[in-house]
């Protein structure tokens, strides 16, 4: 247990609201802000706390502001503004931004940050919804190490691995990483159970076999059986994975990677949604194989 700091938590979605909940249960006193109000009023329900009117008024008096929104844009409309985080962020507090955002941004708040007297850390977060509740997320962090060293026990809250990656956006180059393997490797699992399918296999006995050896994967042992069942109504959806895949090509344009797997997933996530399932777990891959 980390000495307990005033934090705030912008943004209760799947992701933030277990996490600012893992925070108040540490002993850290939170406040918590969300653009639905019920969200506050709901967390409230469950944990001790206060809820804020504005991003602002979250950020005034806390030592540690957290977000946790959708985009690069959601993250501007809470950072800046008369009602903006930044206008009530004390001197010498520290900004986490745990949304997934281009890394571009995470150096615009950084210097944002700086010229206001403060600190900002970039901090993605892979685990999933399930990883936020269990709090067993892994934390990619960019920033300064002193920054670093002074928030990552309050992280621990949440998390079963947090590491500084490089200055700020970092954090947000390695999670670009991270979902290049995801996209992968769902890929691949999903074509290697269509396959047993076709061939008339067991396929749970398939996967239990194969997950001793080489093939494993925390997908196969976390999703094989769902995507067996075509079960997809949870998890990290693939409208989000889009915004992640859309984020991490750009970059790569950028920097002259090619990444050609990655866009072609990208487009099969494509015809997920045409298919109505924008909101289905990434898993979901293999229901294009089955059509």
């Amino acid at each position: 247990m980390s000495a307990a700091k005033s934090v705030s938590f912008v943004g209760l979605g799947v992701m933030g609201y277990p996490m600012a909940g893992h925070l108040a249960n540490a002993g850290h006193p939170v406040r918590v802000f969300n653009r639905t109000s019920s969200k506050s009023t709901s967390w409230l329900d469950k944990h001790a706390g206060e809820s804020a009117a504005s991003p602002r008024e979250a950020a005034e008096g806390s030592e540690v502001v957290f977000m946790c929104v959708g985009n690069d844009a959601d993250v501007r409309s809470v950072v800046y503004g008369d009602d903006g985080i930044l206008a009530g962020m004390e001197d010498d507090a520290v900004l986490v931004d745990h949304t997934t955002v281009s890394a571009a941004l995470a150096e615009e708040l950084a210097a944002a940050t700086l010229g206001s007297g403060c600190a900002f850390l970039d901090a993605p977060v892979s685990g999933g919804q399930a990883g936020a509740e269990n709090g067993q997320l892994t934390v990619m962090v960019g920033g300064d190490v002193d920054v670093f060293d002074s928030i990552e026990p309050v992280m621990q809250c949440y998390a079963k691995s947090v590491r500084l990656m490089g200055p700020a956006g970092s954090g947000q180059l390695t999670k670009m990483v991270n979902q290049i393997c995801i996209a992968g490797i769902l890929q691949g699992l999903a074509e290697a159970l269509h396959f047993a399918e076709l061939a008339g296999l067991d396929v749970n006995a398939v996967v239990e076999v194969i997950s001793k050896g080489a093939a494993q994967s925390w997908q196969m042992e976390n999703r094989s059986q769902t995507m067996a069942k075509g079960e997809f109504e949870f998890g990290f959806a693939v409208n989000w994975m889009r915004k992640d895949l859309d984020i991490t090509l750009r970059a790569a344009r950028t920097l002259d990677a090619r990444l050609p797997m990655t866009a072609l997933v990208d487009q099969f996530y494509a015809d997920v949604q045409s298919y109505g399932g924008g909101r289905w777990d990434t898993s979901s891959l293999i229901e294009r194989l089955r059509r």
